[in-house]
This record gives C-alpha cells, structure tokens and sequence, in this order.
C-alpha cells in the first residue's frame, strides 16, 4: 500500500519496527516506553461539539479507565423514557496489545465520538493494561472487569441514557480480538452481567495470526501501518512466554475446528457477530476464515467486507467512518 497511507504512516514499520510501537527492546528483552508520543500516526484534532465525555476509573490498582461518551443532543433532551433510551457499545481499542493508546488518543476520540452522534449511541470505551509488562490473557480479564463494573457501579448517565438491554461489544485490532474472546467468555454467565444483556459483537479489522502466513499477509508483507514483521513483534510480546502464533489466543481456528460446543452460549443467547474488514489490510484472509468458521457452526453472522482501504482504515478517512457508522447502525438497530 502507498500513497495515503505512507502519509498516515509517520514512522516506517519496515525499518524501525520498535519505535512504530513506541517502545525500545533491551538486551534483556525487557522493553522502554519511549516518553516522546508512542503513536505513530498522524492525527487530527477531533471535534467534541457533539459529543459529552466522562472518565471513570474501573480498577485503581491496574490503572484501568473507561470513558462515556454521549451525544450532546441527548443530554439536552427533556424527554428521556424507557423507548428513547441508546444502545450502549462497549468499546475495546487496538494497537496490537502493546501500542500504548488510550481514550485520550485523537484519532480514537474520533472514531467513537464519531460513531456515538450517527449512530446513535452511548460508548464506554475502556482502557486496559498493555504487553509485555502485562501479557494476555490480562487485556481480556480487564475488560471482563469493565462489564462486571458497569453492571455493578453504572455512572448516573448510564441509568439515565442507555439501554442496558441493547449492549454490543465491539472492538478495532486487538480490540477486535478482545471482543471476540472476551464475548466467547462471557456469553456462558450472561444472568451475572444482568441487567446489561448483550445482543451482539462487533470485529472491526479484527487482529488474529498463525505460525502459517496467508495468502494477504504474503502479499501485504510490507504495508506501512501493519507490516508483518510489527505483527509479529506485537504477538511475541502479547502472548503468554513460551507461546507460538498458533496459540487459541491469536489463531483461533484449531479452538473452532476441535471443540464443537464452542459457540453454544452464544447462539443460546442469540447474539449476532458482526464482522468488518477490507483487502487492503493483511489480516483480511483470517477475518473471513474466521467468517465462514462462524457460519459453519451454526452463529448468526453478518460480514462486511470491502476493496482497497487499510487496516483500521476508517480512523484516518472521515467519509469511510462515516459508512462505518451506518453498518453499525443497521447492525445495532436490527
């Protein structure tokens, strides 16, 4: 891939694939987090005009934090009952479990801010504690954690605004990856979430590998914003030590394959998946695998895949976010 995305790649991963991660690697193989900003992307100053944002912490001792973001438009609504009440997504961000974005990271606020005033709907978008220095499955406990929280201590603007019955879990990359697992994990104790009952999730460019290249990774072996060598990297540091790419974590299909009640809990629950992805990015070859997995055992699936883009495309392209938001939307509401 070149033209737009060389110039939304400030760092080139194929030459200096630490630094693209914000980090620096020790002898040791212990890692420095770089104090200059860690993100290598070029951003944009996101408009809030629309939108309300609130930080809570989740859990003190791991520095975990969600923030809601609301559309301005309801909170100056009088009319507020149990019919006019938003979906809630709860969001999962990427950055391949090591990059250190947050909810303050501008093409972030973007994105959902963007998603929360089209749609419409609420977001919590949540914060977990990143690899090495935390591996998996600690993103996944952590956000588990975001649920139990929100069912548990609900900030007057959630009991107020959203719809506990309409939730979604949705997440970018690894976000993506989360939302798939941490759904797998919690669809079997779903009455101990109650009353946030969630209908659906959503893998947006979902980031999964395998010790097996495909046939997109080959070909995109040296795109500019997920280079397979970053990849890979991200998967050395976020797995458990000792762990390859074809652990159930990052490759999921021998999970699928040996294990035919893997998807009970969810089609008891009647969730639907929603999976998004385009041929620019070289993960497209395991998000429609992993597609057709789904199909095959029987899961409620709609995917949306499309030509050209990149991966997370839709942070750095406002009208692709903007047909992003309607997918959501059809998907939310239906």
């Amino acid at each position: 891939m070149s033209g737009q995305n060389d110039e939304i790649a400030l760092i080139d991963p194929n030459v200096d694939p630490y630094r693209y991660l914000g980090i620096r690697r020790n002898t040791d193989d212990s890692i420095i987090r770089l104090p200059e900003s860690t993100l290598p992307f070029a951003t944009t100053i996101p408009d809030l005009s629309l939108v309300f944002t609130k930080d809570l912490i989740i859990n003190p001792t791991k520095n975990t934090l969600a923030r809601i973001v609301i559309p301005r438009k309801v909170l100056n609504s009088n009319n507020i009952n149990t019919t006019t009440k938003l979906p809630l997504i709860v969001y999962f961000h990427g950055g391949g479990f090591v990059i250190a974005a947050s909810v303050d990271t501008p093409f972030l606020q973007t994105f959902y801010e963007t998603l929360v005033a089209e749609i419409p709907a609420i977001v919590v978008s949540v914060d977990y504690r990143y690899a090495p220095e935390n591996r998996l499955p600690a993103a996944y406990d952590d956000c588990i954690e975001s649920l139990h929280w929100i069912k548990n201590n609900p900030d007057e603007l959630l009991k107020k605004y959203a719809d506990f019955s309409k939730c979604f879990l949705m997440g970018t990359s690894a976000g993506g990856n989360i939302t798939y697992h941490v759904g797998l994990q919690v669809a079997g104790i779903s009455e101990y979430l109650k009353p946030l009952e969630i209908k659906g999730l959503i893998l947006h460019h979902a980031f999964f590998g395998g010790n097996e290249r495909t046939q997109s990774e080959l070909r995109l072996a040296f795109n500019k914003i997920l280079s397979l060598n970053v990849s890979d990297i991200m998967w050395e540091l976020g797995l458990p030590i000792g762990s390859d790419r074809d652990h159930p974590y990052c490759n999921p299909m021998g999970e699928i394959k040996s294990n035919d009640n893997l998807f009970d809990q969810v089609k008891i629950q009647g969730w639907k998946v929603l999976l998004i992805g385009c041929d620019g990015d070289p993960l497209i070859d395991r998000q429609t695998e992993l597609s057709k997995m789904l199909k095959e055992k029987g899961v409620q699936v709609v995917d949306i895949f499309s030509e050209g883009g990149f991966h997370a495309c839709e942070f750095f392209d406002p009208n692709k976010l903007k047909e992003l938001a309607v997918v959501i939307m059809e998907f939310v509401r239906g």
